[in-house]
């Protein structure tokens, strides 16, 4: 007696980041048998070094500022996220063994705060479902119907029923994120060009502030153009880097002015009041060390920045609350957290496939979207990677 056997449907995915581990993941949970081609000797570099800061995993907070803080693309994005929201990340986590924390501002990160832990288990749980992973598989394009690539044995071409692109952007190069990608879409597919997102301001240092470098700028509010925040600054030999910046650093790249308030609690009357009184024969330094409680750092940018200082109370005052930061832009972009632009959603459906080429779809930070770190970054690429796979096993079991 001859048994017949049902071949599966066979899904690829190109790219090993959480966008397309979660597409896989979806993709085998529909019963498609999933092979994971990526261009690096392992996967997840860019996740596992997110991680050594800490792996931000989501934020606490209500759907609709969360939604928000994506901007251009929150139409696109939102019923994406709202399928799988902070609270689905952190059971998604935790369903991978991680136990998490909610830090002061919201941020959830896991106790252990490095990705490795939880990375070695999804590709466990991965594995256990089947997924077939390729490394060093360098995607080259499309031949007729088959998606080929360059890999240690030779060119390769798969015959896949539907297909997940989750190349990421283009910051980080060496970790797997280089970009290369958009020579191959970008000719037949809406794109934007690739910006830096999330970077730092470089910054042409005299000499004497070399001693504050790795010193943090606390206590500060940082604004460009419409985009505001209230976090950190990092001095570095390159320029200042750190949270705060990144939050503002659009406004940077759109061509507005970065502003800092050194003493975002204070009123410049109070300010000048202070500055009034007499200094005897301190430094204009010293004095506002000692009257400001201005620390050296601060001094130092200041002076930096602005010198030589006004000598009205009043007009130092307003300087300390909108200190003009001359920069010479942003860090390259390969040195940025995060990328804007890639491919527009005119050019994908509301299942994430492109409108050009049926039963491929896009995932991840290949898509044209931006948002502040803090959570939303890795919220937004496993909710894309959820999206895209779901949609992609659906229409590969209906075509």
């Amino acid at each position: 007696m001859t048994t017949n056997t049902v071949k599966p449907m066979q899904a690829l995915v190109i790219g090993a980041g959480p966008a397309g581990l979660m597409a896989a993941e979806m993709l085998a949970k529909a019963g498609l048998a999933v092979t994971v081609c990526d261009q690096k000797p392992s996967v997840g570099r860019k996740f596992l070094m997110a991680g050594k800061s800490g792996l931000n995993l989501t934020k606490v907070e209500a759907a609709e500022p969360f939604i928000a803080a994506f901007t251009d693309a929150k139409s696109a994005l939102g019923p994406i996220i709202s399928a799988f929201d902070n609270d689905a990340v952190q059971a998604w986590a935790t369903g991978l063994g991680q136990v998490l924390f909610t830090g002061s501002t919201g941020r959830v990160f896991p106790t252990v705060m490095k990705a490795s832990p939880l990375l070695r288990t999804w590709l466990a749980r991965l594995a256990d479902a089947g997924v077939q992973i390729n490394t060093r598989w360098r995607w080259t394009g499309w031949q007729d119907a088959g998606v080929t690539f360059d890999t240690p044995s030779g060119a390769q071409t798969l015959q896949p029923d539907v297909t997940v692109l989750a190349m990421g952007g283009a910051s980080w190069a060496r970790l797997g994120a280089d970009g290369e990608w958009a020579r191959l879409l970008a000719p037949e597919h809406p794109f934007t060009p690739f910006a830096p997102a999330n970077a730092g301001v470089a910054m042409d240092w005299s000499p004497h502030m070399t001693a504050h470098f790795g010193t943090a700028l606390k206590g500060i509010a940082l604004k460009s153009g419409t985009y505001r925040s209230r976090g950190e600054a990092l001095i570095s030999a390159q320029g200042l880097e750190g949270g705060g910046i990144y939050t503002v650093s659009r406004g940077v790249r759109e061509g507005h002015p970065l502003m800092l308030d050194l003493l975002p609690d204070q009123r410049v009357e109070a300010l000048a009041e202070k500055l009034e009184q007499p200094r005897g024969k301190m430094s204009m330094a010293n004095f506002m060390r000692k009257s400001l409680k201005l620390d050296t750092a601060k001094i130092a940018l200041l002076q930096e920045t602005a010198r030589p200082l006004p000598l009205n109370a009043k007009a130092l005052a307003r300087l300390l609350k909108a200190l003009p930061i001359r920069h010479t832009g942003l860090r390259p972009m390969d040195q940025a957290i995060s990328t804007a632009g890639g491919v527009g959603f005119d050019g994908v459906d509301d299942t994430l496939m492109l409108r050009g080429r049926p039963g491929v779809f896009v995932a991840g930070e290949m898509l044209d979207w931006e948002a502040p770190t803090g959570g939303y970054l890795i919220s937004a690429c496993l909710a894309t990677g959820r999206w895209a796979g779901q949609h992609a096993a659906a229409w590969a079991q209906k075509a």
